[in-house]
Formats: structure tokens, C-alpha cells, sequence
């Protein structure tokens, strides 16, 4: 095995109008996180070119630095006490009341750093593909699944099981058949090929992503926060991809002009309130171009008028519209504009169009505006072509990326060989039982690309205080968010089988104000049984194994070379 000392080299992103910061902005009137970082210390920025202008303006502050994990700490560990118990998401629920959910993301005040129960008699997934059609229903199991799930026959509570017949589904005649219909209203769809990224608002079985994946396309499902239901927890025990988030006043997570297509099946969301303020987020993480597809078993009228002059201002253009006898709904397919030339023509300029401070990358902690931002113009600037279709999107540099082209490729070549010489077969990994991955520092999406001849998928996080480089991670056909790792991550406990952090720790040294809180985090989030990556300098590993031992994690294998290295520790059972 080979280890190489990572390199500072420099990430920066072609500019995009008006900048192409993924974190929140610094203007006076946006919303702040929460304060969980040394204020008084600059962010380590991975080549962020904002932060190396910022360092030769400000005068430098010298100033011992502690240490990133106290060698002479001890760690005694306890269960956190949310009435949520095992289900516990710490930015979701409400502290210590798991029976109530905040509208809008809202941390803990002090660093999370108590370990979530564990559900009685909780069992190892089943392999993939076989999860998909069946989980263990205690690994899951909540009192309003529990309801939800004698209400609907396309969820089976048989056994210790909770089944999923594949001819059943929330619409009649079965998912295949809702999305192949689709397909049939709008040829130029293509899913698999034109199509390769979708977003399900507000998930139910994850039925549709299932159809989906079976044409090649990765669908991310979004579990809203004010659902009750926790069938993203369900998303994710069957290995499809799903993230908490909310739709209010602030952005989602994601880069502007991210999704291919965006879908919402009766999903009850009143898009013509507030203006259509809703909408003027989905427009801006629709790809231009892209398709905005929503159905309904129900007719309202005084919603249909309302969603249709919201989408008339927003100049998207109603390609499709079919009722479908089978499955007994209503399909309605929008389409985004691919230029602005469709924009001059409205006869009244309301929404407005965004100023250019108003950033449509900014997506952390981001209020979203009453404005519309235009289509990108250009070669040199991302959105103005389709991407090339899947999967050669995948390995194709498209012109707007410049000199970060031979980067990009590179970046894939070293991972490749990485995760085939190494990762593959030296650390010991039952590969079999993997399906849902997190690299929790991804850059260009390398890792993620390596992987994707295999029968996984991998979120990639880009955290804000790095370069943003998640648009060129949507651009190849691989998702992911931003996230801050001084704050727990958005999504249920027990959700991933394998997570990745290159030079994660390091990055974080000067900024969280209790790292070991990032530790407890991935053991919330991994679950029992699943598997870890480190690689990291001597200096944060020592520490940092003496920490997972704590936590009775099992250190598999460790390697060494000058002032690097790398573990693979695998989580148990275990807990306080």
C-alpha cells in the first residue's frame, strides 16, 4: 500500500456570476449558524482564494493553537437523553423532545457529544439488492411508521420485516409504471441518458428512486423535517439515497442549477403561497433546461390556478400534461428555460431579477430571496450546455471548468488506483455488505467516480469553509451537499455503511471548537457493523485512535509512511 502526503494545493472554482462560494454569504442581512467555531481564528480554507486575500489584508495574530485532540483527555461516554431515543437527529429535533420538530434547521448550542441509543435487537442489513425489498422492521421502527403503515398496502409489517411488494406503490400500477408514463408525456427525458440526477421532495417509500436506479439514474430523495413519518429512514434502509432538509425561508443545501429533473408526487406542497417563494429556490437548483415534474391524485382548483400563474411568471414552460387511468394521477412536466431570452418577453417583471450580490450559489444558512436569477450565458460559465449524457458525463471535462480540467482528471486517476489497489482489497472491508458511502470531505468527486461502476452510492459533503467544488461533482453525475462538520449532519442515525474522510480532521483543526463532537457524529451516523476511512497526519491520528477505542471501535488497520496515514476501524455494537 502507498501513501502519499496530501498536497495544499490550490481548489479554486471558475467564477460564476457574482461568485461561487457554496457557504453562507457575509452580508449584514443573512441569517448566521450557530456559533460553534474560534471566532478569533481563520478558517483553513483548501486553496479558497477569498481566505489567502483575507490572510495578507489582516494583521496576523500569533498565537499558540491547542492541540486537535488532548492527549492527556478521557473520555467517558453516556446516552444522550432526546426523547427521540434511537431516532435522534440533533438539528431536527427538538432538544430533548423528539416528538416535536424545528421548522427550520437549529442546532444545540454546545457541540453534540452523547452517543443515540441503539434500537433492541438491532440487525445488520441485508445485502444489496436484497434490502431493497425488505428491512428489518425493529431497525426502523417508530409508533407513526406504525400507523402509516396499516393505512398503506404497498408497505408490508410482516415478521420482523417491513416488505415492500415491487407491483405495489403509492400510486396504482406501481412505480415502473408512474415513471415509464412519464417518459412516454416527455420523450426528450431519456431517463438514464439525458436524465442522470433527480430530486424526490419530500420521500415516501422510495419507490420512484427504486424505478429510477433500474434506468441508471440517481435519485435523492428529501425527507421534509416537518414529516413525521421518517420514511427517509426508510429511504435509507433500503441503500437509496435520501437527506433531511426543509422547505421555508432558507435554501437547500445545494449548488444553483444542480438537478437534472426535480419531482414532486403528492407531496401537498402549496408552491403558489408566499409569491411562489418555494419555487424560486426549485428554479434555483433546477438545472436550465430541466424538468420539474408533479403530480396529484386530487384536483384543487384554486392550487392549480395559483401554481400555474406561478409558473407563467417564472416563464417555465408546461410541456406535458396527461391523467392517467392507471395509476389514477394527474402528471403535470414544466420546463426551466435554457436562456433568458424567454424572460424579456413577461409582461410584468415580477419576480424581479436577482441584483449580483445575491449570489444563487450561496446555500448555508441562506434566506431565499423574492428574485429570479437568470440562465448562464456562455461557455465558460456552468448551465449554459447540457452535460454530456450518462455516463460519459462522468469522465467528460466540459470547456466552463478551464485549467481546472487536467485537475479534475487527475484527481479520478488517483482515486481509481487508491480504491483498486487499496481500499478494495487491503483493509479488510466486506465490500458485499456496502451500499450507502459518505465521503466526508469530497473535493472534484473522485472517490465517489471510482466507485461507480460498483453497486454503491456515495454522498459527497463539501464542507462550507472549503473551495466549492460540488458543482462539478453534479456536473459529472454524482450528488452530494454542503455541510459544516462543526454542526451534526442532516440526516437519521444508523444511515451509512462506509465513510471517508481524506485529511477531514486536519482541515477542521483551528475551527470546531470540540472536535472530538465530529467523532461522536460519524458514530451516530454510521451504523453498527459499518466500516471507516481515515486518512490523516500522525499528529491528529494517534489521538484520534485513542478516541475510537474509547468508543470500543475496532481498529482493523493502520499504515504509516513519514508524517501520514491511514486507518480502517469498523463500529460495534457498543454503547454506554
Amino acid at each position: 500500500m502507498e501513501m502519499e502526503p496530501e498536497q495544499e494545493a490550490e481548489l479554486p472554482m471558475p467564477e460564476e456570476s457574482g461568485g461561487n462560494s457554496g457557504k453562507a454569504p457575509a452580508e449584514g442581512d443573512e441569517e448566521k449558524p450557530p456559533q460553534l467555531e474560534l471566532e478569533e481564528e481563520p478558517s483553513e480554507s483548501d486553496g479558497d482564494e477569498d481566505f489567502e486575500m483575507a490572510k495578507k489584508k489582516a494583521p496576523s495574530k500569533k498565537r499558540k493553537l491547542p492541540p486537535l485532540f488532548s492527549s492527556s483527555a478521557h473520555y467517558h461516554w453516556k446516552h444522550c437523553a432526546a426523547k427521540s431515543g434511537y431516532h435522534y437527529i440533533p438539528c431536527v429535533d427538538f432538544d430533548g423532545d423528539g416528538s416535536q420538530r424545528h421548522h427550520e434547521r437549529s442546532c444545540p448550542r454546545s457541540p453534540v457529544t452523547c452517543l443515540v441509543s441503539l434500537p433492541k435487537d438491532y440487525k445488520q442489513p441485508a445485502p444489496w439488492p436484497e434490502r431493497k425489498d425488505k428491512v428489518w422492521y425493529g431497525n426502523v421502527a417508530h409508533p407513526r411508521l406504525s400507523n402509516y403503515v396499516k393505512g398503506h398496502n404497498w408497505l408490508n409489517h410482516s415478521g420482523e420485516y417491513l416488505m415492500f411488494p415491487p407491483d405495489e406503490w403509492e400510486f396504482k400500477g406501481g412505480a415502473r409504471h408512474y415513471v415509464e408514463s412519464i417518459d412516454e408525456m416527455a420523450p426528450d427525458i431519456d431517463w438514464g441518458k439525458n436524465i442522470r440526477i433527480v430530486l424526490d421532495i419530500k420521500c415516501k417509500s422510495a419507490g420512484f428512486g427504486i424505478a429510477l436506479l433500474e434506468k441508471d439514474v440517481i435519485t435523492l430523495s428529501l425527507g421534509l423535517a416537518n414529516d413525521q413519518t421518517d420514511l427517509a429512514q426508510v429511504a435509507l434502509e433500503r441503500g437509496i439515497p435520501a437527506t433531511v432538509g426543509s422547505l421555508g425561508s432558507r435554501r437547500l443545501p445545494f449548488p444553483s442549477g444542480a438537478f437534472d429533473a426535480i419531482h414532486c408526487g403528492e407531496c401537498n406542497i402549496p408552491w403558489h403561497s408566499n409569491g411562489g417563494k418555494l419555487l424560486l429556490e426549485i428554479n434555483r437548483i433546477l438545472r436550465p433546461g430541466g424538468y420539474f415534474i408533479i403530480s396529484s391524485k386530487s384536483t384543487d382548483l384554486e392550487s392549480e390556478e395559483g401554481i400555474s400563474a406561478s409558473m407563467t411568471a417564472l416563464c417555465w414552460n408546461a410541456i406535458a400534461y396527461n391523467s392517467d387511468d392507471v395509476s389514477e394521477v394527474g402528471v403535470k412536466i414544466f420546463q426551466r428555460p435554457a436562456a433568458n431570452e424567454e424572460y424579456d418577453l413577461r409582461a410584468k417583471k415580477d419576480p424581479p431579477f436577482c441584483k449580483e450580490e445575491q449570489n444563487k450559489a450561496n446555500a448555508w444558512y441562506t434566506h431565499i430571496k423574492h428574485c429570479l436569477h437568470k440562465a448562464p450565458v456562455g461557455i465558460e460559465e456552468r448551465g449554459s450546455d447540457w452535460p454530456e449524457e450518462w455516463p460519459k458525463r462522468l469522465e467528460t471535462y466540459p470547456d466552463w471548468l478551464g485549467g481546472l480540467q487536467t485537475r479534475v482528471a487527475a484527481d479520478l486517476k488517483h482515486w481509481k488506483a487508491v480504491v483498486e489497489k487499496s481500499y478494495l482489497d487491503g483493509l479488510g472491508i466486506d465490500w458485499s455488505n456496502i451500499r450507502n458511502v459518505m465521503d466526508m470531505r469530497a473535493v472534484y468527486g473522485g472517490f465517489a467516480a471510482a466507485l461507480a461502476s460498483k453497486k454503491v452510492w456515495v454522498m459527497n459533503v463539501v464542507p462550507v469553509h472549503a473551495a466549492d467544488t460540488l458543482p462539478i461533482i453534479y456536473e459529472r453525475g454524482l450528488i452530494g451537499v454542503y455541510h459544516d462538520w462543526c454542526e451534526p449532519f442532516s440526516t437519521y442515525p444508523r444511515s451509512y455503511d462506509l465513510l471517508h474522510a481524506d485529511h477531514l480532521f486536519s482541515r477542521l483543526k483551528i475551527r470546531c471548537r470540540q472536535p472530538v463532537a465530529i467523532v461522536v457524529e460519524m458514530d451516530r451516523i454510521l451504523r453498527p457493523g459499518g466500516w471507516a476511512i481515515i486518512r490523516d497526519k500522525l499528529e491528529i491520528l494517534d489521538p484520534l485512535e485513542t478516541i475510537l477505542k474509547s468508543l470500543h471501535w475496532e481498529i482493523v488497520m493502520t499504515f504509516r509512511k513519514d508524517k501520514e496515514g491511514i486507518m480502517s476501524v469498523k463500529k460495534t455494537t457498543w454503547r454506554p
